[in-house]
């Protein structure tokens, strides 16, 4: 990639990554105690054991990343699918270092770093390989929260993207700004529609 093109990438990537965040912070910020644990059905996991899960996966993945494999030895994969034995407090911190592992390897990536090999389980990749190998994990994952969420609600849903029956309303409104994206827009973008 060239310098300019690689410095667009890697924005656009930081963009989407919060974008996802968004959704599993407004994802979970309507649940219950009960409801973030609760499994939808024998052998489904919980939002709670994704969130443990995917915290446990991105800190491992990017924690020193630069100099480090992103499969750790003090990893322990298969307790991440385990039930949550702390509090919601105590699982949002661990969810949140290992999403501030991921982020913070975001801003440390750069035009002259970016083609710089690192290791996954001993597998050689790039930086834009590893980072799009992440996101479309972490994706499939909060599709996952998402859909466990509603099933597992009880009462009213506030929709994260456009509530059906509201598409043409919807554009309306928000055409040609950030808004458009819902929740996946970002908020602190200039929502000035232009013609």
């Amino acid at each position: 990639m060239e310098p300019t093109d690689s410095q667009a990438w890697i924005d656009a990537t930081a963009a989407t990554v919060a974008s996802y965040r968004r959704m599993i912070d407004a994802t979970v910020e309507q649940l219950s105690d009960a409801e973030l644990h609760a499994r939808p059905a024998k052998g489904i996991n919980s939002v709670a054991i994704l969130l443990r899960h995917l915290g446990g996966n991105l800190r491992s993945r990017w924690t020193n990343f630069l100099t480090t494999d992103g499969e750790k030895p003090n990893r322990d994969r298969d307790t991440e699918f385990q039930d949550w034995k702390g509090d919601r407090t105590e699982l949002l911190a661990h969810f949140d270092a290992g999403w501030h592992a991921l982020t913070s390897a975001i801003e440390q990536i750069n035009p002259s770093n970016i083609n710089q090999p690192i290791f996954i389980r001993g597998e050689r990749h790039t930086i834009p390989q590893a980072l799009t190998r992440s996101i479309t994990h972490m994706t499939y994952h909060v599709g996952q929260i998402s859909l466990i969420a509603r099933i597992v609600h009880q009462g009213d849903w506030q929709w994260l993207t456009i509530p059906p029956g509201q598409s043409q309303q919807h554009n309306q409104r928000t055409w040609g700004s950030a808004s458009s994206r819902s929740v996946f827009g970002d908020p602190n973008a200039d929502d000035d529609a232009s013609p």
